[in-house]
């Protein structure tokens, strides 16, 4: 992208979305000088309550989309089921990034395995399903698998483990028999993602790697790689995040998804258009978050140092926090979490706690992994994490 026009602070910059992702680059954007307006159709989204100005409109409505887009000269999103229409709408009046062509091909998960493989980056094997007759076409080496919608699922949703053929049907006709991926399920060993922030002029900053660890579908805790200590497949990964995001003309911050196999082969899982749970430790391990990234990239300014400050952790905090064992509401014991140094409480401002779902984080620094260790312990105890070790 030439000739790019500086958007400086004290200017608008505009957000399609109101959630956590949403709120957080507010923070970063206010941070910086810059005034924030969102589009959301929640009254009470998390990004609504620290916004500038809040547009409660739908995705799609045009009067809105054309009321952020004269206020706003540059516009960005924060997850990948907007409707890449809105995104051409806004974009013949304002800068947009990600671009709708961009997002677009992350939304369906059968052009996104396309487009990976087309960028020389190996994939899951899989087979692409849009009828009962292709289920049952399907390669038997892709049993055990996963039978995945290919569009609008995220945290585990729209996705059903199947053994046979027979159950991969059933997945199928509960799902709608709307278009979806087989996916062979693979001897994982571990499960990996970088964050890499791509500017207008097409530079690159990207993150050290992290190993996630996901409970049902949701990611649970993310501990950032140590940056002295990379492997092979960490650097693979990164080579391959720039290669994505290069090869799809990205700008902006995107998440590419690793499965690590027990040989060390890397397979990319998927793309986030957009910063990711993953990377919110940047937010206090590194120079610049990728939140400040995201701001960076839209306003043309030059990109911020990806370096890390110190070693980290994130534990996810989600809504079944507040409930004991017997389902009653409870409130975590925030004041002992707090007493420990070094340790980063995020809410998100949510009116309603509910199991399953994403309610804050919380970020551990430390020097060293011995720690690091010593203090997720800790904070595992405290919040009542018996399953982390």
């Amino acid at each position: 992208m030439s000739n790019v026009e500086t958007i400086l602070p004290g200017q608008w910059l505009g957000m399609v979305g109101g959630g956590q992702l949403a709120r957080m680059f507010c923070y970063a954007a206010q941070r910086m000088g810059y005034k924030v307006a969102i589009l959301d159709p929640d009254h009470f989204s998390p990004a609504g309550a620290v916004a500038d100005k809040h547009i409660c409109a739908a995705y799609d409505d045009t009067a809105a989309l054309q009321q952020l887009a004269e206020l706003c000269p540059a516009i960005t999103t924060e997850f990948e089921n907007v409707p890449a229409q809105s995104l051409n709408c806004l974009a013949e009046h304002s800068r947009v990034t990600p671009s709708g062509e961009a997002v677009s091909v992350v939304q369906d998960r059968i052009r996104e395995k396309q487009f990976i493989s087309k960028a020389g980056v190996p994939v899951v094997p899989h087979c692409v399903v849009h009828s009962m007759e292709d289920l049952l076409k399907a390669d038997a080496a892709l049993f055990p698998g996963i039978l995945k919608a290919a569009r609008f699922g995220y945290d585990g949703k729209g996705q059903a483990r199947v053994q046979t053929k027979e159950q991969a049907l059933e997945a199928f006709t509960n799902f709608g028999q709307v278009a979806c991926v087989l996916e062979s399920l693979q001897p994982l060993e571990d499960e990996i993602s970088v964050v890499v922030a791509r500017s207008l002029d097409g530079k690159t900053a990207i993150y050290t790697p992290s190993h996630n660890q996901h409970r049902d579908g949701i990611l649970a805790v993310s501990t950032a790689a140590n940056p002295c200590r990379l492997t092979p497949y960490h650097e693979q990964a990164k080579t391959a995040a720039i290669a994505i995001a290069e090869s799809l003309n990205y700008y902006g911050v995107l998440c590419v998804e690793f499965f690590v196999l027990a040989d060390g082969t890397l397979l990319a899982n998927e793309i986030a258009p957009r910063p990711h749970n993953s990377g919110h430790f940047t937010i206090e391990a590194c120079l610049s978050s990728q939140f400040e990234q995201q701001v960076r990239v839209m306003a043309g300014l030059p990109l911020g140092s990806p370096q890390d400050l110190q070693l980290s952790k994130m534990f996810n905090l989600l809504g079944d926090l507040w409930f004991d064992e017997h389902g009653h509401h409870q409130e975590p014991n925030w004041s002992a979490l707090l007493a420990l140094p070094g340790v980063y409480l995020h809410l998100y401002g949510k009116n309603e706690a509910r199991k399953g779902r994403k309610m804050g984080h919380v970020t551990l620094l430390a020097p060293n992994a011995k720690q690091l260790q010593a203090k997720a312990l800790q904070v595992a105890e405290i919040l009542g994490f018996d399953w982390y070790e």
